[in-house]
């Protein structure tokens, strides 16, 4: 049974003649090992700073932000939805590792925008179990940002709610708009 809920093929250019995907970033791990150098830093971002946005490809967030290796924590995912998980990185992010600010980016032309709870179904019907998890569609961008915001003030596990903003990124022209949490 195929469903919307089934992995597509990746496109053939994408794999190379020599090898798989995975082969091929295993290779540029080589390279990058060969010239790098212990930066001396620890896992205390620099910034104290915990940036959660959606996992998409099109979005490079160090570069869009200006950041550097060991100035963020960086949490992505789906949406770049503040979930359960969220919460638990975002705590030991400031908990354990100092972190005082949280920044939210989602952004333009999702493909959660796309999908809706029937996804689930469909994988319970395709797999023979329901995911435990929520997919957590949304069709308005800027209202999942400020629910996402409400979510990561309000958590009890949270000591640092004081400094959280929300934005989308704008895949076309590379700008962040602020979304106003209210």
């Amino acid at each position: 049974m195929t469903t919307s809920a089934s992995v597509p093929v990746e496109p053939e250019d994408a794999i190379s003649t020599d090898g798989t995907v995975t082969d091929r970033l295993i290779d540029a791990n080589q390279q990058y090992a060969a010239a790098f150098t212990d930066p001396g830093m620890d896992a205390r971002p620099v910034l104290r700073v915990a940036v959660v946005a959606c996992m998409d490809a099109r979005l490079d967030l160090h570069a869009a932000l200006g950041l550097e290796l060991g100035d963020c924590h960086t949490i992505r995912n789906a949406g770049g939805v503040v979930t359960d998980d969220v919460i638990r990185s975002l705590t030991i992010s400031q908990r354990a590792l100092g972190t005082r600010s949280v920044v939210l980016i989602h952004h333009t032309g999702c493909g959660l925008e796309s999908l809706t709870e029937d996804f689930r179904h469909e994988l319970e019907m395709e797999v023979g179990q329901r995911p435990a998890w929520a997919v957590e569609a949304f069709r308005d961008v800027e209202q999942d940002v400020r629910q996402s915001m409400q979510r990561v003030r309000t958590s009890p596990f949270l000591l640092h709610t004081d400094d959280v903003r929300g934005f989308v990124f704008d895949v076309k022209t590379g700008r962040l708009r602020e979304i106003d949490p209210a």
